[in-house]
């Protein structure tokens, strides 16, 4: 979708990023007339969310992923114009107090992007930003690679540029040899996971960690021993007891680290310890609890029995562009509550900010617990908050 016209021209924001931050970004810029923007990606069709975890169901209810879609008036306006039913509108019908698949709300993220375009104000560019460079003119000049990489880029200026760049699953070195990684991605899609386990042979796969995406592994894992995979067997390793998301007073203890919705409840039903004994799933499953000073001796003892392993441990920033302050190179500390970056002196890095799973806000409960929250909902919230007091 780049052109001469999208390389000439000056923008107020670059949004290196088409997940849910880096749409919800895009909304909030052109809600404070920061446009125009050049919004780059390699795919602009949800990313994570949609290429990897729509097989997953959500751990939100429903009326989130509508807060996220009413968040801006530029949302709400291609919801007033979409051809109903859309992506909206079934999310709309839905039990608002239930969760549902990550499906619809990868579709409703998916149908946004579409729509923002250079009749909004917004240009996509396809490709990669490689390198950003602060400028004695006050602005970045920033450099994008077209999809495949064959040239050295196009080169863009603008007053901001905000970073939405992602993470991705981390894996830790084991101390055995000859086991095969399943990746996370793959755990949690059902169809693509049955795939990767031979039906006719024993497996025994190893499931390492307790959140949210470990239990999904485990259940996924447990519907096929239980069904289509009669020699699959699972060992899960565990540091810690299952921790849920509590209700309170008007606020969510474990809102960002707890289990909820389904996954939380399949867990109490099966996986605790005074009903994990008699629960169908300790047929295949085997529990191993540990700690992180004796964990690597049970891998030791464990792991040499197991076909396969998956970590469920967490995520890591994907890659960023290169980024300078002239000729320097910038070392660059990001500010969880202000969405902006100081450098490795303390001063604000001018016209650069941040958001999403890479770059989440950092949030304190009614008991003073601190988490970082990650989700739609909670993206919009922050940007909405933030974006606002951005400077260009």
């Amino acid at each position: 979708m780049g052109s001469l016209s999208t390389q000439n021209r000056k923008y107020e924001a670059v949004v290196v990023g088409a997940g849910p931050a880096g749409l919800a970004a895009v909304g909030n810029l052109l809600e404070q007339k920061k446009e125009p923007i050049l919004w780059v990606d390699d795919q602009f069709h949800g990313g994570r969310l949609d290429k990897y975890y729509r097989e997953v169901p959500s751990n939100t209810k429903v009326n989130r992923f509508m807060l996220y879609a009413e968040g801006v008036s530029a949302f709400r306006e291609v919801v007033k114009e979409a051809k109903a039913p859309n992506a909206y509108t079934i999310l709309q019908n839905l039990d608002q107090n239930k969760t549902c698949h990550i499906a619809e709300a990868a579709d409703l993220v998916v149908m946004l992007t579409r729509a923002l375009n250079e009749s909004k104000g917004v240009y996509k560019q396809f490709g990669k930003a490689l390198h950003a460079t602060w400028t004695e003119s006050n602005n970045w000049k920033v450099v994008v690679s077209p999809p495949g990489g064959k040239s050295t880029g196009e080169r863009f200026d603008s007053k901001m540029l905000v970073l939405c760049t992602g993470s991705h699953p981390i894996t830790g070195l084991l101390p055995v040899t000859g086991i095969e990684e399943i990746g996370l991605d793959p755990a949690l899609n059902p169809p693509l996971l049955s795939t990767m386990i031979p039906k006719d042979t024993p497996s025994t796969i190893a499931v390492i960690g307790a959140s949210h995406s470990a239990i999904l592994v485990l259940r996924n894992l447990y519907n096929l021993a239980s069904t289509s995979h009669a020699q699959l067997r699972i060992k899960w390793f565990t540091r810690h007891p299952l921790r849920y998301a509590e209700e309170r007073d008007g606020w969510i203890f474990r809102d960002n680290t707890g289990l909820k919705g389904d996954v939380a409840l399949w867990a109490k039903e099966n996986l605790e310890e005074d009903v994990l004994p008699s629960s169908d799933v300790s047929k295949y499953l085997e529990k191993i609890s540990t700690t992180r000073e004796k964990e690597q001796d049970d891998y030791k003892k464990h792991l040499p029995t197991c076909t396969n392993v998956v970590q469920a441990i967490g995520f890591k920033k994907n890659a960023v562009p290169l980024l300078k302050n002239g000729e320097k190179d910038l070392n660059m500390e990001f500010d969880p509550l202000s969405g902006g970056f100081r450098d490795e002196k303390g001063v604000e890095v001018r016209g650069l900010y941040g958001a999403g799973i890479a770059w989440p806000n950092r949030v304190t409960d009614p008991e003073g617990n601190v988490e970082y929250a990650v989700g739609l909902g909670k993206f919009m919230i922050f940007l909405k908050d933030v974006v606002p007091k951005w400077k260009s």
